[in-house]
């Protein structure tokens, strides 16, 4: 189903397609962290993106959840967004070989998707609240929250390690 498809007639129509798509990127996400992690440096770097892949398995299951409360199945729609961050990052990691540099490359794709996520949720929790579901809006804020902070997580660590080592 495309975005604007015929399908998505109503803003709740428009809710689930959205939701469907976060649903999709979570489980990629989960895929993808496990290869970001064989791939980056001992340390910090590795035990955050370890930290963040049990998050985005809570994510997954805060997710189905919200499915729940909102009366819908929990299932996925193709996200090309989330595939083509995760598909350049896999590309640009495999191209490098110093692991300093790496981890720099690394650290910046996991802030993409961080990005993407962020702006999902905001807007996942804007519609909810519209739809006068505050009980989804507010599960939704839990994994929104941990998203940011492990954005911030990320800048942090690239700006006093990663880019000054890669350099």
């Amino acid at each position: 189903m495309a975005l604007f498809s015929k399908d998505i007639q109503s803003m709740d129509d428009l809710f689930v397609h959205t939701l469907q798509d976060i649903y999709y990127a979570e489980q990629q996400i989960v895929k993808a962290l496990p290869k970001m992690i064989e791939k980056a440096s001992e340390g910090p770097l590795r035990d955050g993106f370890k930290q963040h892949l049990e998050e985005t398995k809570t994510h997954v299951s805060r997710l189905e959840q919200v499915f729940e409360m909102h009366g819908t199945k929990a299932k996925g729609v193709t996200c090309p967004a989330i595939d083509g961050i995760i598909k350049e990052a896999e590309e640009i990691s495999g191209e490098i070989g110093d692991p300093d540099v790496l981890d720099a490359a690394l650290a910046a794709a996991a802030q993409a998707v961080e990005h993407y996520e962020i702006s999902r949720y905001g807007t996942l929790i804007a519609w909810a609240r519209e739809l006068g579901r505050q009980d989804c809006a507010s599960i939704l804020e839990e994994t929104l929250m941990e998203e940011k902070a492990t954005d911030q997580k990320l800048t942090d660590l690239a700006e006093a390690r990663l880019n000054r080592k890669a350099t």
